[in-house]
C-alpha cells in the first residue's frame, strides 16, 4: 500500500524539479555518481600504489611516486605482454625494462661511478633508482645512435661524457620512438631529470629551451615556449588517466603523438603503464596509413590531439576504415562539427574528450560522450577535482572583481576563466627557468583573502545542463566594435559550409581602427571552389555583424604546429597585405555586401579610411 501511495510521487517528481530548473542538473546525476565511483577508486588504487613503492624503497626521493618503480613492477607482474610495438619491432614490458637498465647504467657512468674495465654485466637483470642501480656494460644511447653531449657541450658516445651531478638536468631531443623511452625510464632510475625538448626547435628558441631548463647534458638523434616542470605525484596521478577512461590491461592503445608533449609522454604512455596495456607507437601521425596500422595491430583505442580526426575524415573512404576493432578515441582539441563526422563515418565508437594541460592542476573528462562538451561541472566532479569558471575581461586581460576585489563566478551560458585551487594535492610547479616566467598563472584573492588560484588562460562556458565546453584561448579572443570575438565560435560557422575542409580564424590590426579585425584562412574541399556569394549569405546569417571577418585568406594547407594546433599568432603578424602574401585574399565591402577580392588599390583605399570595413 505504501508503494502505491509514493508512485504517484515518483511520477510527479521530474515535473517538480523541472519547475524548480533543477531537473536538468539531475537528470545525469547516475552518470556523475557512476564517474564519480571510478574516480575515488582510481584515486584510492594510486594511493596504495604509492605506498607499496614507498615501503619497498623507503629511501627514495619519489615518496611512492616512481615511474621507475611502476615499469620495474610491470615487468614482474606482465613480464611477457607486449608494452609497445613501434614498425616491426615488439617490446614486452621485461625487455623495456632491460632497455630502461642499460640507458641507467650509461647514466650512471656520467654521474661518476666506474666499475673497472670490463664494465659489468651484459644489461640482463634489474636496475634499481639511482645511486641504488647496479653496475652494468649496457649503453642504450650509443646502441641506439643517439648522441651525449656532456656539461662541456662536446658530443660524446655514452658512457666517455662530461660527469653528472645527482639530480642533473639531461634534455632529451629525439623523435617519437622506443629508444626516447629507454632514455627517459633510465634517466629516471639514475636519478636525473629529464627536460623533453621540441624536436623542430633551433638556433635560438633551441638554446633558449635548454637555458631555461639548465640541462647539463643533451642527448639527440643524430642529425638534427616554456618548460613546465613534472612532479612525481603527476606521473603518479597520469598513471590513472587511461583508467578514468575505461582502457583494460587488454587494450591496445594507437599513440601517434610527439612525445615531448604531455599527451605524449604523460597520458599515452604513463597511462598506458598505469594498466600495463599495449601502446602502438608512431613516430609520425599518417592518415592514410591509420586505419591499415589498426588493422594489422588490432588496434582498440585512439589517442588524438588537435586536428588528426580532421585528417581521419577528409581522408578518401578505404576498404581499411571497415571492419576495425577501435571503440574509443580518447583526447582533445575535437571541434563539434568533426566530431559528428567522425562517428558517423567510422562508428559505432566512444569518443571521450578532455581537457587539461601540462602544467595544469585541473582536467575534465566528458565521460557521459555529450557531443562538443570536454567535461561536466557537476558538485560531484567539482568535488573530487575541484576548479571554478570566474568573469574575465577580454580588453584588460584581467578577472572581474568586485567591490570587495574577490572574483565572481559566472552564470550558465556566461564564458568564463577557468582556474583552480593550488593546493598540497594540486600543486602548480610553475616552469623550468626564472620565476618571471610563471608570471600571471596564479591568481590570489579569488574568492576569500589569502586563497591561491591556477589561471588556465582558457575560456569554459558551463551551461544549464552542467556540460563545459571550450569557448577559446584569452589570446585568441579579440575585441572588434567593442564586442569580444570567440575565434573558435567563429570556425564552427564557416565549418558548417560543405566547400570548407578547414578554417583557421584570428584577429589583425586595422590601421586607423581600434581592436583586431577578424581573418579567416580557408582551405577548400577538393573538388569543391570557393564560393563568396554562399559564403557571405551564410556567414551573414548565421554571425552578428562584428563578429563576421572582414579578411579571407585562401590557402592550400593550414600551417600548424607539431602537436597540430593552428599557428595563429604567426597568420595574424603576416597580415592582410596583397603586397607581400601571395595568397588570394578577399576583403568584406560592408556597401556591397560581399566579400571581394582584395587588390592592391582595395588595400589603399581601406588605409586612406575609404573602405569601410
Amino acid at each position: 500500500m505504501a508503494a502505491l501511495l509514493l508512485l504517484p510521487l515518483l511520477l510527479l517528481l521530474p515535473l517538480l524539479l523541472l519547475k524548480l530548473h533543477l531537473w536538468p542538473q539531475l537528470r545525469w546525476l547516475p552518470a556523475d555518481l557512476a564517474f564519480a565511483v571510478r574516480a575515488l577508486c582510481c584515486k584510492r588504487a594510486l594511493r596504495a600504489r604509492a605506498l607499496a613503492a614507498a615501503a619497498a624503497d623507503p629511501e627514495g626521493p619519489e615518496g611512492g611516486c616512481s615511474l621507475a618503480w611502476r615499469l620495474a613492477e610491470l615487468a614482474q607482474q606482465r613480464a611477457a605482454h607486449t608494452f609497445l610495438i613501434h614498425g616491426s619491432r615488439r617490446f614486452s614490458y621485461s625487455e623495456a625494462e632491460r632497455e630502461s637498465n642499460r640507458a641507467a647504467r650509461a647514466f650512471l657512468r656520467a654521474l661518476g661511478w666506474d666499475w673497472g674495465p670490463d664494465g659489468g654485466d651484459s644489461g640482463e637483470g634489474s636496475a634499481g633508482e639511482g645511486e641504488r642501480a647496479a653496475p652494468g656494460a649496457g649503453d642504450a644511447a650509443a646502441g641506439s645512435g643517439a648522441e651525449f653531449a656532456g656539461g662541456d657541450g662536446a658530443a660524446r658516445g655514452g658512457g666517455a661524457a662530461a660527469p653528472l651531478s645527482p639530480g642533473a638536468t639531461v634534455a632529451l631531443l629525439l623523435p617519437a620512438g622506443p629508444e626516447f623511452l629507454w632514455l627517459w625510464f633510465g634517466l629516471a632510475k639514475a636519478g636525473l631529470r629529464t627536460a623533453f625538448v621540441p624536436t623542430a626547435l633551433r638556433r635560438g628558441p633551441l638554446l633558449h629551451c635548454l637555458r631555461s631548463c639548465g640541462a647539463r647534458a643533451l642527448v639527440l638523434a643524430p642529425g638534427l615556449p616554456k618548460a613546465a616542470r613534472i612532479s612525481h605525484l603527476k606521473i603518479l596521478q597520469c598513471q590513472g588517466f587511461y583508467q578514468l577512461c575505461g582502457v583494460h590491461q587488454e587494450d591496445v592503445i594507437y599513440l601517434a603523438l610527439p612525445l615531448y608533449h604531455m599527451s605524449g609522454s604523460l597520458l599515452g604512455i604513463v597511462g598506458c603503464m598505469g594498466i600495463g596495456a599495449t601502446v602502438v607507437l608512431k613516430s609520425k601521425f599518417s592518415a592514410g596509413q591509420f586505419w591499415e596500422d589498426c588493422q594489422q595491430h588490432r588496434v582498440t583505442v585512439f589517442q588524438y590531439i588537435g586536428e588528426l580526426c580532421r585528417y581521419l575524415v577528409n581522408q578518401p573512404p578505404s576498404k581499411a576504415e571497415r571492419g576495425h576493432k577501435v571503440r574509443l578515441a580518447v583526447g582533445s582539441g575535437l571541434r563539434p562539427d568533426t566530431w559528428e563526422r567522425f562517428v558517423r563515418r567510422f562508428g559505432p565508437l566512444q569518443v571521450l574528450e578532455t581537457y587539461g594541460l601540462t602544467e595544469g592542476n585541473v582536467a575534465t573528462i566528458n565521460y557521459t560522450g555529450q557531443r562538443g562538451a570536454v567535461g561536466r561541472a557537476s558538485w560531484l566532479y567539482k568535488h573530487i577535482f575541484p576548479f571554478s569558471l570566474i568573469r574575465y575581461d577580454v580588453t584588460t586581460g584581467e578577472p572581474i572583481r568586485d567591490p570587495q576585489g574577490h572574483c565572481m563566478a559566472t552564470s550558465p551560458g556566461e564564458p568564463g576563466l577557468l582556474v583552480a585551487p593550488v593546493s598540497q594535492q594540486s600543486p602548480f610547479l610553475g616552469y623550468a627557468g626564472g620565476p618571471e616566467l610563471a608570471q600571471g598563472k596564479l591568481l590570489k584573492d579569488v574568492f576569500r583573502p589569502g586563497d591561491v588560484f591556477f589561471n588556465t588562460g582558457d575560456l569554459l562556458v558551463c551551461d544549464d545542463q552542467g556540460f563545459l565546453r571550450f569557448h577559446d584561448r584569452t589570446g585568441d579572443t579579440f575585441r572588434w566594435k567593442g564586442e569580444n570575438v570567440a575565434t573558435t565560435e567563429v570556425a564552427e560557422v564557416f565549418e558548417a559550409l560543405d566547400f570548407l575542409q578547414e578554417v583557421n580564424v584570428y584577429g589583425v590590426t586595422v590601421p586607423g581602427h581600434e581592436g583586431r579585425a577578424g581573418m579567416a584562412a580557408l582551405v577548400l574541399r577538393p573538388p569543391h571552389a570557393l564560393d563568396l556569394m554562399q559564403l557571405y549569405t551564410h556567414v551573414s546569417e548565421n554571425l552578428p555583424p562584428y563578429a563576421r571577418p572582414r579578411f579571407l585568406r585562401l590557402q592550400e594547407s593550414l600551417a600548424t604546429t607539431e602537436t597540430f594546433k593552428q599557428q595563429k599568432v604567426r597568420m595574424a603578424n603576416e597580415g592582410f597585405d596583397p603586397s607581400t602574401l601571395s595568397d588570394p585574399l578577399y576583403v568584406l565591402d560592408q556597401a556591397v555586401g560581399a566579400y571581394l577580392p582584395l587588390t592592391t588599390a582595395r588595400y589603399s583605399a581601406l588605409l586612406a579610411g575609404n573602405l569601410r570595413i
